[in-house]
């Protein structure tokens, strides 16, 4: 087992959608409560999975919840676009993806990604496994 790669997290989330959510457009942020935990209705604090609606991929809380663990260090992005693109070699800082119940609901979208260091601990922070 092992923390999944950006891409592979990414491609999970997105389930072959091509928008911000995927669970729909921007215009879909309206209806982010049935997919997501977020700081517009979390209550502040986490919540046991699956009590939102899953992706197409039948994938629960992709989208808020916890801020997801990667195992690729955080780095800025190419100008070219990448198949399954690996992240830098090396870092002081990891990636964290998903948003969480603490962040906005704009946060929550399948591109958010967010640096974090290693010895980060937190309630807003977990992962899932890459098998």
């Amino acid at each position: 087992f092992r923390l999944p790669t950006e891409a592979e997290w990414e491609y999970a989330c997105r389930a072959r959608t091509q928008t911000n959510f995927y669970f729909g457009g921007d215009s879909s942020i309206k209806s982010i409560g049935d997919y997501a935990w977020y700081d517009g209705n979390s209550d502040k604090k986490t919540h046991p999975a699956a009590q939102k609606s899953p992706n197409a991929f039948g994938l629960y809380d992709m989208s808020g919840n916890v801020r997801e663990w990667c195992g690729d260090y955080f780095g800025n992005y190419g100008d070219q676009a990448v198949t399954d693109p690996c992240g830098p070699a090396a870092g002081s800082l990891r990636v964290f993806r998903g948003g969480g119940w603490c962040d906005t609901a704009w946060r929550c979208r399948s591109a958010y990604r967010d640096p974090g260091n290693p010895s980060d601990r937190g309630i807003h922070l977990g992962f899932r496994l890459a098998l």
